[in-house]
């Protein structure tokens, strides 16, 4: 992997983490940010040590969100008062490379888990829509801020946290730009789970992303495979789906381990073959 100026990724197989560091700025995402995450997620993919993926902030919080002023030197094009065909070209070619920088998280087979702690503003809220389970320690706050900064969030958060919160409390959040607390968060199922500190949070997050490692690797990549194909289809549509990924892992090494280990009564060993 290349050297990276934005993340820091430690890989402790099972489990990957995977920091935001940039505590000096709040971790707000400058360029790099953006150009790294599609190289690390892949990477972490391929990993066959890997299973699962947490996603945490260093310093004092998860993210403060975009660095608008580090990004309009690399997106000059946001303030061209006389954009023509070309330069609005440019634009939509930059922004879909922006999506695949949050898109790459839900695209990795891994689950990927989000630790949030402190503040959790705009393109950090992009950022933890696309993992597939989110925890929180109970200083976290959450905003959809980009209306509040006279842009629409066009790299992911407005597809996805409806299939999470809901339309009505996904429209409020975007329409108001209101700051929520953890607690809020939790109400409305933008997190699962609340925790009394970062400490506490980060202990929870690695007994989660175990949990999770604990299982057969093909049978837990299968299921995210599986739930994110079925977002916007017809549950026709989702077991037609299902129906040729189970095909497909069937039978493996580790079926057959799950057999011979319900008839020893004992834990199944999973080696994702």
């Amino acid at each position: 992997m290349q050297d990276l100026q934005f993340y820091t990724v430690e890989k402790k197989p099972p489990i990957a983490w995977v920091y935001l560091n940039r505590p000096e700025k709040k971790n707000a995402m400058n360029p790099p940010a953006w150009s790294e995450a599609p190289v690390i997620f892949q990477d972490l993919d391929q990993d066959p040590e890997i299973r699962v993926i947490i996603v945490a902030g260093k310093g004092s919080c998860f993210s403060a969100g975009i660095d608008l002023m580090a990004m309009t030197q690399e997106l000059p094009e946001l303030l061209d008062p006389n954009q023509k065909g070309n330069i609005k070209w440019s634009l939509l070619h930059k922004i879909y490379n922006l999506q695949d920088s949050i898109t790459c998280m839900e695209t990795c087979r891994k689950p990927v888990i989000a630790a949030v702690h402190g503040n959790c503003i705009g393109a950090g809220l992009d950022m933890i829509t696309a993992c597939d389970v989110r925890i929180c320690s109970k200083d976290a706050t959450f905003c959809l801020k980009e209306a509040a900064v006279a842009i629409v969030a066009d790299v992911g958060v407005l597809q996805r946290i409806p299939h999470i919160v809901g339309q009505g409390h996904a429209r409020e959040l975007a329409y108001t730009a209101k700051l929520i607390d953890a607690k809020r968060a939790k109400e409305i199922l933008l997190v699962n789970d609340v925790y009394e500190d970062h400490d506490t949070l980060m202990v929870e997050a690695e007994k989660l992303a175990m949990e999770m490692a604990d299982n057969a690797p093909l049978a837990v990549m299968a299921c995210k495979n599986v739930l994110n194909y079925g977002i916007g289809k017809s549950i026709d549509d989702g077991l037609k789906h299902v129906g040729t990924i189970s095909t497909n892992i069937i039978p493996s090494e580790d079926l057959y381990e799950a057999v011979a280990a319900f008839s020893e009564r004992r834990k199944p060993v999973y080696t994702g073959k």
